[in-house]
Parts: C-alpha cells; structure tokens; sequence
C-alpha cells in the first residue's frame, strides 16, 4: 500500500452532549486505526460547548485535517463544522446546514414531506405549548412515539399505547429539549441504509429483542440482532436504498449518513430520520453493511479523509 499523506489529522470525540461516551468509543476506533497504518493523528477531546475555547483548543493542535467522530449536540448539529469552516480545515461528513438540518427531526421531517418522501403522520409540541395548555389535544390515532427534536440514540424516546401515558413520555421528552415531535407508531420492520461517497449501502435490517431499538437495545451486546444485509425483495431493497439516498441528498448531505427509515407491514418504506455522523466503530451499522461489499473499517476511514479534502478542495460548504 503506498504511503497516505493527510497532514495531521485531528479526530474530534468527546463533546458535552448525552452522546459522549458513544463519541468517545466512535473517535477512539477510528484513531487506533489510522494510527496502524502510520498516519500522523491525534485524539482531540471536545469537553465544551464554549466556541471561542474550542476554537483555541482545535487551533492549538495545528491539524491539516478533522476527522468528526462527534455525536449529538455540537457536533451533529452544525455547531463545530462553522467553525471548521471559519478556520479552513478540511473535516469529515456533511457540512454547517447539512448537519443542523439533520440533527433537527422537526425540521427534516419537514423537508422530507414537502419533498414527497414518505414520513409517519405528526404533530410538533414546545414547551411553552404544552406549559400553558397541559391537556395536549391528540389527534393521532394510538400508539405514538414521542421524542425530543434534536437527540439521537433514541434518547428521552418513548411509546405510548394508552392516552394516560402522554404526559409522563411528553415530560420525559421535553428534558432534553424545546420542541417534542409525536409521531403515529408504524408497525413494521426497522431498516437503516448507510450511504457513502454519494451510494447507498446494502440495506440493514434492525431487530431488538426489546419493542423497539432503544438506547439499551443500539449498544448492550445481544439485545439486538442485525441482519446484513436485509432479506428482501430485490425490488423492495433498492425502493428503500432510493427513498435513503433522496434524503441524503434532500438534505445536502455529504460523504456519508445514514438513513433510518420504517418498512410498514404493507411495504411501504417511511423515512424517521437521517444521521449525520452516524456511529464509527468497527460494530456501528454503517461499517457493518460497508463491509458487505468488501469495504472494511480502515478503508471506509480513508474514505471519508479523501472526501473531506475533496470538499475542500470544491468548497462544498453547505
């Protein structure tokens, strides 16, 4: 293999959201392996929210590169790639408003709708709302998931099937966040389709041993069983692996997300959310289904490094 030559890269983990330790892991798999193939790299612990520290922090290590292992807020959400941007260092992944739009679910879910992308029915709360009117009206049909607007791993994430139940899953909701989003549960199958350099990946299918792929379900060893890729009917695969790339794209994303969607007990593929920075461990599900087409975890690393430079190089900065 001939000598990569990236500069210094930067891989920034950590950050202060309720994701940290899942970044933590994402980072350290990704800096252990760049680090075996020879590279100059170096682990950077975002422990802040503070812009101006993080700056200086990030300027301090005089990197030629950032490679994104962040998770959750100021890190998924726009935050940290502005100021990458204002300092002209090439990073990894979908740029500012690419990045705050996906970790926004009211505000994709928005863009996928008017883009005719199928999405489960919904209705938005905030907090001001609910405070002053506790007897939330629903007019969705039971069950419903609620959720916070702009929090991943399935974080502050209930299901509700008995209306007495609302209440307690909207206060669960709205500690993490302004804005609840509640949406009609579809009974089906949980799919997630990696997308990468513009391609979507062989499609995945998610079965927890729990009702649905909560924060225990996505990283307790053996409460979930991934079937890679799904058993499906061709045709159906590649109308999922379609809907995930439009929503990539739909986004302005770039270089790689991944796409959760929901296969109904009709067919019909709905799309729940994209990420962004999807998890980086050599178990996440997005090398799970790189691998199945002969890309393995230190490839895909490289990958993204060509294509952040490549963004550069463009000025791809939406």
């Amino acid at each position: 293999m001939e000598k990569l030559n990236f500069g210094k890269i930067g891989i920034l983990m950590g950050g202060s959201s309720t994701e940290r330790e899942i970044s933590l892991e994402s980072g350290k798999a990704v800096y252990e392996n760049l680090k075996q193939l020879g590279l100059e790299v170096i682990a950077i612990d975002i422990n802040t929210d503070s812009k101006d520290e993080n700056i200086r922090l990030i300027k301090s290590h005089k990197i030629d590169c950032a490679f994104v292992a962040l998770h959750g807020r100021f890190g998924e959400d726009g935050q940290v790639q502005e100021i990458l941007d204002n300092l002209k260092i090439p990073y990894t992944g979908s740029g500012r408003e690419a990045s705050k739009l996906a970790m926004d679910k009211i505000a994709s879910r928005k863009i996928f709708e008017f883009n005719g992308l199928p999405v489960p029915r919904y209705k938005i709360l905030e907090r001001i709302s609910y405070n002053a009117n506790l007897q939330f009206h629903n007019n969705l049909e039971l069950p419903l998931v609620v959720k916070p607007a702009t929090h991943g791993s399935s974080i502050g994430l209930s299901i509700i099937d008995k209306k007495k139940d609302l209440n307690k899953a909207l206060d669960l909701a709205f500690r993490f966040d302004e804005r609840v989003l509640i949406e009609k549960y579809i009974k089906g199958r949980e799919m997630t389709v990696g997308i990468l350099d513009d391609k979507a990946l062989p499609v995945i299918e998610i079965v927890p041993k729990k009702r649905f792929f909560d924060y225990e379900a996505k990283y307790q060893p053996g409460m979930t069983d991934y079937i890679v890729p799904a058993k499906l009917e061709e045709e159906i695969s590649k109308k999922i692996q379609s809907i995930a790339l439009s929503a990539h794209n739909i986004l302005g994303c770039f270089g790689f997300s991944r796409v959760d969607m929901i296969l109904s007990e009709d067919n019909t593929p709905f799309v729940l959310e994209v990420n962004s920075i999807p998890g980086l461990t050599s178990n996440s599900l997005l090398p799970k289904a790189a691998k199945t087409i002969g890309i393995e975890f230190t490839q895909l690393c490289i990958k993204l490094i060509e294509l952040a430079y490549e963004k550069a190089k463009n000025k791809v900065t939406t």
